[in-house]
């Protein structure tokens, strides 16, 4: 009986056969800004590859870069560049993937207010460093002429947690406003001088609407989600412009993209540039051990560069410029 036994279950893996197999699961994490379509891409993606199943969890670029140097997912998302520190600190070279281009928007809830104000840099500046406190501030009543602002009290509305999207608002700060970048500075997670802090984009756009007075930055579909007015900010080159397709595409036209991939493009000099532009990162680790997972990662990264780009400006992100994309096919083969 013993030996019948153990022939049975020598034979049960033959019974059961290869469809049994549950899809190979890779896991993912980090930033909120690019979570629409990472989640519209991977479910496509699925579709079309029933035996692949990417999950992603939207905890904030700095989540995702911390997750991938613990190496508890197999791949990181960012909207900030690595630095040379937290490169350093990881077993395994990642590799800086650009997806999409997209943009970071000015929004806020004042009464009688629907249109789109207009912000000088040092109107963003004054109000999340606390120097300007009230709607009806002369320098903010000065660049929107005919619009009635109520004398109501600014509540300023941030991130709480590590993210891109304040990288890159923050980057963009340091750039334009000296007192800024000395107090306070660019990174994912900084010590906000004031204001109240929402977790991931959809927090800090769900405090702004619910609060009035509120002013926040959020990325630009989630504005469009939400139905929330944002701001005209006026550029490097002395323009007010809106964020839009053309205008972050404007952004990346005037720089010259570094071989890895890693460069900020706030504040660009392009005329049409949208001064609050970023690219926004897929970390890949440079050699992956499973020859199945290898495949499949790279695989969705031809694809993700490929069909996926035309799923870019339906969600109000850009999609990558022809040379970009380029140079990304030749990195594929980097990923051993």
């Amino acid at each position: 009986m013993k030996i019948l036994a153990i022939a049975g279950l020598a034979a049960l893996p033959v019974l059961i056969g290869p469809k049994a197999f549950a899809a190979e699961t890779i896991n993912a994490a980090g930033a909120t800004f690019p979570a629409p379509i990472y989640q519209k891409w991977f479910e496509e993606f699925h579709a079309a590859h029933s035996d692949v199943q990417i999950n992603y969890q939207p905890i904030g670029s700095g989540g995702g870069i911390r997750q991938l140097t613990e190496g508890t997912v197999d791949f990181g998302a960012s909207d900030m560049p690595m630095t040379d520190k937290q490169i350093a600190e990881m077993k395994v070279h990642p590799l800086h993937f650009p997806t999409v281009l997209g943009g970071v928007v000015i929004t806020y809830n004042v009464r009688g207010v629907t249109q789109s104000l207009k912000f000088t840099p040092e109107i963003i500046a004054g109000i999340y460093l606390g120097q300007i406190t009230n709607w009806n501030d002369s320098k903010i009543r000065a660049e929107n002429g005919g619009v009635n602002l109520p004398g109501a009290d600014i509540i300023v509305v941030h991130r709480s947690d590590g993210s891109g999207t304040s990288f890159v608002f923050t980057d963009y700060l340091s750039k334009v406003s000296s007192k800024w970048k000395g107090k306070v500075g660019a990174n994912t997670s900084v010590q906000w001088p004031i204001g109240l802090g929402g977790k991931g984009n959809d927090g800090v756009a769900g405090l702004v609407k619910q609060t009035p007075g509120a002013i926040g930055y959020v990325e630009l579909i989630y504005a469009v989600q939400n139905k929330m007015p944002y701001a005209q900010i006026k550029n490097a080159a002395g323009k007010y412009v809106t964020a839009s397709f053309d205008s972050v595409t404007a952004a990346a036209a005037s720089v010259e993209m570094p071989k890895d991939f890693r460069i900020s493009i706030t504040n660009t000099s392009g005329a049409g540039a949208y001064p609050l532009s970023s690219f926004t990162w897929l970390l890949i680790p440079s050699h992956i051990p499973d020859a199945m997972k290898r495949k499949n990662i790279t695989a969705f990264l031809q694809w993700m560069l490929g069909p996926g780009q035309k799923d870019a400006q339906p969600l109000s992100y850009a999609p990558l410029p022809k040379a970009v994309v380029a140079a990304e096919m030749k990195q594929l083969a980097e990923i051993k």
